[in-house]
């Protein structure tokens, strides 16, 4: 994500349109990607190369990235969505203190990094649910495999309860 992140800013997207969908609400100075997860991840013998599927590109902060990268990846989710997610029991606090640390975070931005997934989980599934309103067939399908609602609001109350081992875990804060 780093590397990706420093490419971008070479980039300048003044100018350029953009789908604001998924956008980062406070704007920023380089491109994101806006929907790393590992079925846009292109791997070379388990090493991370390239990154697929621009369709939610647009410009941003690094951190706002980097929040639905780990939402994601982590995976930031509670224990059933985990699962269905394939992903085995793990320590996911400890998980995303590892990417904020390998990204290299500095105090604020960790603190940004759980405030950005706290507000991705407080409106998950606005998008979802927009595309499903639209008629898509492919986020109706993904909507009932993933549990519709029912998923968004456990996971709501799933932060609610956890967000404060994530905030130590990366050693920021909630709120500054």
């Amino acid at each position: 994500m780093r590397r990706f992140h420093r490419a971008s800013a070479l980039f300048d997207p003044k100018g350029s349109s953009w789908s604001e969908e998924m956008g980062d609400p406070e704007g920023g100075p380089i491109v994101r990607h806006n929907d790393v997860c590992f079925e846009n991840v292109v791997f070379r013998d388990g090493v991370a190369v390239g990154l697929l599927d621009f369709d939610w590109a647009a410009p941003g902060r690094p951190v706002y990235d980097l929040a639905q990268f780990a939402r994601m990846c982590v995976p930031v989710e509670d224990d059933l969505s985990a699962a269905r997610l394939g992903f085995d029991p793990a320590d996911r606090p400890a998980r995303l203190g590892l990417v904020a640390d390998t990204y290299g975070l500095n105090r604020g931005e960790r603190s940004d990094l759980v405030e950005i997934l706290g507000r991705s989980i407080l409106h998950g599934g606005e998008f979802l649910c927009r595309r499903v309103e639209s008629g898509d067939p492919n986020f109706i399908a993904m909507w009932h495999e993933m549990g519709g609602m029912e998923r968004y609001d456990r996971r709501r109350w799933w932060w609610a309860k956890h967000c404060e081992q994530y905030a130590q875990a990366v050693g920021g804060s909630l709120g500054h």
